[in-house]
């Protein structure tokens, strides 16, 4: 029976393998220290936070998230350690809530491995806090037992740290903010919280065995395909919050029509049963949603979510399997009599058949998910609208100039090295809620040290080119334009599918002029409509003014770029996306050097991306790092230029 604690109740825990899960409204960071019988903390090396996220015994999340699950084994803490203590708190940047009362209370539970819940807090009577000791685990008497804490702190994480006797506790939280905003940098943007009722369907194809104890934020091995799914946005059966409707009443709107605030009905039942102990046949929308679109998106985050999730089942459980072996080989190699005979090769023997036999068993669950997840994308590529198909796709072919924006738009592919083949749809929301940045310079994977730094340029705005073609195909002729800026002239190769079409609204700016030109004309842009939506005067703007969608493509930057223009580029950056102005930059950071620390708001308010294949993003659920492939029209096919073509023609033909 679970025990429902309140602030300073306390619960004897029956096992020392556990899981700490924790629920909030929106992201938060989360952390542990280890305190001796006095509960001070003996340095940084007892700490576990983002940028350190693993010590013996303990592993927390690697970044800030609405959800974590925080592993746990009571046994593997050094021997000095008498307390474990989980520390919450907000990360700090523009636009995010700076104290838990604007926030739902935090939700904590212990577990077993199994997902028993064991003993549960909910912080409530916070208010101006931005940091909380939520619970400890502490020993007594050789018991362990947790303790509802809810120690709120006004100052933030390093009163909180400071609290706890550690040293340097102003620079520590320091460091921890800045790993959790490169963490949130990196990551994919999740999609907004469903309904309760809102997530994929899932059909049971029975347990996977429990292999080992679960990874920080990820789920226990007994979750993921083919068993119920579990949301990794809020807890399961509870009511999402409603999104605000920013429509302001005037010509500019930049809600999306179809994004409901109610509960979507459920996908239809196209499927037949499946025999018993069988997984059901995937069928393409099985997801929520009120059109199939919506169910589609709905359908491939939840793939994304369960492969994560699977994955870092199996990767927990391997680790637990060589964690055991070198433990079992520690206890053995101890004992001087097992230095006698062939007492301590058997001992390495077994030790290595039990891991052996661990490894084996996750293997067998993650491929028998793996095998899910494949047949459910074998289904689910070719029923893709445009926006979510790559240039392969057939449905190409048949395309017509949308009259109304998609839910959102493929932009890449994303894969684990478990099984490379299985790739899931990178899909962002519409309109864009961050700019891109194609990074053009050298990284350290595998296919950039066998590209040269030109071709790499040349990758990189070939790149942006497919992603505004994509961009213009999926909107109606009048609602986005596409303007470029090339100081040097440099990509007039790349830039060939859209000045040859007539897509673009201009052509290309070249030079100091036409930098400076085209910038002052969209920073105008941005304020002017501003200043309409904050007044509630959308009808007074000029009549030139174009409100519809646009598009910056910029190329090597920063190159003919002045104080000024870097300074509007990232005015453009923070403001623009609000008021339908987005950002598509090719760069390298090694250019921008010079600029030192202040552009780093820039790089990390766009999401990044490579023209080839880079192990740079992570999801947002586990932090996995994922491969992330361009999409690029297949070789010798003229679809991009024919698809250009056709959005050119409706431009021409009546729409501007």
């Amino acid at each position: 029976m679970t025990a429902e604690l309140v602030r300073g109740q306390n619960h004897t825990l029956p096992q020392t393998r556990l899981e700490i899960r924790v629920s909030a409204g929106s992201p938060v960071v989360a952390g542990a220290t280890l305190g001796d019988e006095q509960g001070t903390v003996h340095g940084v090396e007892w700490i576990a936070h983002p940028g350190s996220p693993q010590l013996p015994g303990l592993e927390v999340s690697r970044q800030a998230a609405a959800d974590h699950r925080l592993a746990v084994d009571l046994e593997a803490l050094p021997g000095a350690v008498h307390r474990v203590t989980v520390l919450l708190a907000l990360p700090l940047g523009a636009g995010r809530p700076v104290r838990f009362g604007a926030v739902a209370a935090p939700f904590v539970a212990v577990t077993g491995l199994d997902g028993t819940e064991i003993a549960t807090f909910t912080l409530t009577g916070l208010d101006a806090e931005s940091a909380v000791t939520a619970l400890e685990l502490y020993r007594r008497q050789g018991v362990w037992k947790v303790r509802a804490v809810g120690q709120g702190y006004a100052a933030g994480l390093a009163e909180m740290l400071a609290d706890q006797g550690v040293a340097q506790a102003v620079e520590l939280a320091r460091s921890i903010q800045e790993a959790v905003a490169s963490g949130l940098a990196r990551s994919v943007t999740p999609p907004p919280p469903r309904p309760a009722d809102g997530g994929r369907v899932r059909h049971p194809a029975g347990p996977a065995p429990a292999t080992g104890p679960a990874p920080a934020t990820g789920p226990a091995p007994a979750t993921g395909p083919g068993r119920p799914h579990t949301r990794g946005s809020e807890p399961v059966g509870e009511p999402s919050p409603t999104v605000a409707d920013p429509t302001t009443g005037g010509p500019i709107d930049y809600a999306h029509p179809r994004r409901q605030t109610t509960a979507p009905p459920p996908p239809p039942p196209v499927a037949p049963p499946a025999a018993p102990g069988q997984p059901a046949q995937p069928v393409a929308g099985d997801a929520t949603g009120w059109s199939m679109d919506e169910r589609l998106y709905n359908q491939i985050w939840g793939m994304f979510e369960d492969l994560a999730r699977a994955t870092a089942a199996y990767r927990s459980a391997v680790d637990f399997a060589e964690s055991r072996m070198d433990q079992e080989l520690d206890r053995a190699l101890s004992d001087p009599r097992s230095r006698i005979g062939g007492t301590g090769d058997r001992a390495r023997e077994e030790a290595r058949a039990k891991r052996d036999e661990l490894t084996a068993r996750a293997r067998e669950a993650l491929d028998r998910d793996l095998a899910q997840l494949a047949a459910e994308s074998a289904v689910v590529e070719p029923a893709l609208p445009a926006a979510y198909a790559g240039w392969g796709n057939p449905v190409w072919h048949a395309y017509r100039v949308p009259m109304e924006i998609p839910m959102a738009l493929r932009i890449g592919d994303l894969h684990l090295p478990e099984r490379t083949d299985l790739h899931i749809p990178l899909l962002v929301r519409l309109p864009l809620e961050r700019g891109i940045w194609v990074d053009s310079g050298r990284t350290a994977s595998e296919a950039s040290a066998l590209t040269d730094s030109d071709q790499l340029r040349r990758l990189g705005m070939e790149t942006a080119v497919a992603l505004a073609a994509r961009m213009l195909a999926v909107y109606p002729a009048d609602e986005f334009s596409v303007h470029v800026i090339d100081p040097a002239g440099s990509a007039a190769g790349a830039l060939a599918p859209l000045t040859g079409s007539g897509a673009l609204a201009e052509p290309p700016a070249a030079g100091p002029g036409g930098v400076a030109a085209v910038l002052a004309r969209l920073t105008r842009r941005v304020d002017l409509v501003q200043m309409a939506i904050r007044a509630g005067a959308a009808d007074s703007l000029p009549p030139d003014l174009d409100t519809g969608e646009q598009l910056l493509i910029v190329n090597d930057f920063p190159h003919g770029f002045d104080d000024r223009a870097v300074t509007q580029l990232r005015y453009l950056a923070d403001e623009g996306p609000a008021v339908g102005v987005h950002l598509l930059m090719v760069a390298d950071r090694e250019d921008a050097r010079a600029y030192g620390p202040v552009l780093d708001p820039l790089w990390r308010s766009l999401l990044r991306i490579t023209p080839v294949a880079d192990d740079h993003l992570a999801d947002p659920w586990v932090g996995h790092a994922w491969t992330y492939e361009p999409l690029r029209p297949p070789q010798g096919s003229r679809v991009l230029e024919q698809v250009l073509a056709l959005v050119a023609a409706a431009r021409r033909n009546g729409y501007r």
